[in-house]
């Protein structure tokens, strides 16, 4: 590969430029040297139209179809509602490009499923947005889990909780957002529901999906293996799971409310200390989290430590954005793939299962 080869710009496409496509995804890629966003593509063209000029950007489309007609690109972000996955992905997917999509996967497991099915046969990828996995905090507490494993200096692995109570996640993140309103434009067709649910249990579905998975995801992610729910509390308070290995997890849920505050949490604790992790809103700009570690092996002349790292002004959207970029250039892998995310569905219907006593 030549030098400027080497030094060649991923050229990113994005379909659909809403709220979040706009104030999570869009705001964090035009900051990234690594990578140049050619094109935008919105149902809502005038909206596309004047993100592109407020955003510097080349060009703009009134669908995904006339955007890869038209553009060469690497890579394409496609920021849709997640019930809409099942009908715009597997069009998209024909173009054999990576894709970087919201969270979740889909509404359900079927129609998560024949994503999958489409991305293999376009022999690409899909990176989902679970983006706190890419949230420095998380990224440290992580390193640090797996050192502790691996050296045995605190002991086995004892539990992981995490704790989401509902707050204010947008934290002034939509305060810029350009929105046209267009009565005009028929709205997506909406992907087809689990058929083992009624619509009323759907809608505990999809609201599961939609508020928890991403603490689904990081217990599986903090484990490092598979887990299976095992308990639901009839309260629709506490998830309660067991690891492959036998490690005890939970995830607390509408513990309380807060109108400001946003208090996420990850415990994980060792038999000799613990690495415990605050998560800032998911909106919030140029802020990361917070992280302890624990420890106290109870050696002879010991002094037990709490190490509080410094970590850089930087958020979870825009690491999520880079880590994206990375893993098009072959650097990396994407931090979590489609095949994951499908746990992450399959671990929800566990729970909504139980709590329906089916």
């Amino acid at each position: 590969m030549s030098e400027k080869e080497n030094t060649r710009k991923t050229r990113i496409g994005f379909i659909g430029v809403g709220g979040m496509g706009q104030s999570a995804h869009l705001r964090s890629y035009i900051t990234i040297p690594e990578c140049e966003v050619v094109a935008v593509a919105d149902l809502k063209f005038e909206q596309a139209q004047q993100v592109a000029v407020r955003y510097g950007i080349p060009n703009a489309y009134p669908n995904h179809i006339e955007l890869l007609e038209n553009e060469e690109v690497d890579a394409l972000v496609v920021s849709q509602t997640f019930w809409y996955h099942g009908t715009i992905l597997p069009k998209v997917l024909q173009a054999g490009l990576p894709i970087f999509i919201e969270k979740p996967l889909a509404s359900s497991i079927p129609v998560g499923e024949k994503i999958i099915e489409e991305m293999e046969k376009a022999n690409t990828w899909i990176m989902v947005g679970n983006h706190k996995r890419c949230e420095l905090a998380v990224t440290y507490g992580k390193e640090k889990i797996e050192a502790y494993r691996e050296s045995g200096q605190l002991g086995a692995l004892k539990y992981i909780r995490m704790e989401m109570p509902p707050g204010d996640w947008r934290a002034n993140g939509f305060r810029e957002h350009i929105r046209v309103d267009d009565p005009t434009i028929a709205p997506l067709k909406e992907d087809l529901s689990d058929p083992d649910f009624s619509a009323e249990e759907n809608e505990k579905y999809i609201y599961l999906v939609n508020f928890y998975i991403h603490q689904i995801n990081l217990i599986r992610y903090f484990l490092g293996e598979s887990y299976r729910v095992t308990y639901a509390d009839p309260s629709e308070i506490l998830l309660i799971g067991e690891s492959a290995s036998g490690i005890p997890c939970s995830l607390e849920m509408n513990t309380y409310r807060s109108t400001i505050a946003w208090n996420e949490k990850a415990f994980i604790s060792f038999e000799k200390g613990f690495v415990e992790m605050g998560l800032p809103a998911p909106l919030a700009k140029n802020r990361p989290g917070w992280v302890r570690c624990f420890e106290d092996p109870g050696d002879s002349g010991t002094t037990p430590v709490l190490i509080t790292p410094d970590l850089p002004w930087e958020d979870a959207m825009r690491q999520q954005a880079l880590q994206f970029v990375r893993a098009v250039q072959g650097e990396i892998d994407p931090p979590c793939t489609a095949y994951e995310a499908l746990e992450d569905l399959k671990n929800a219907k566990e729970y909504l299962n139980l709590l329906l006593k089916k």
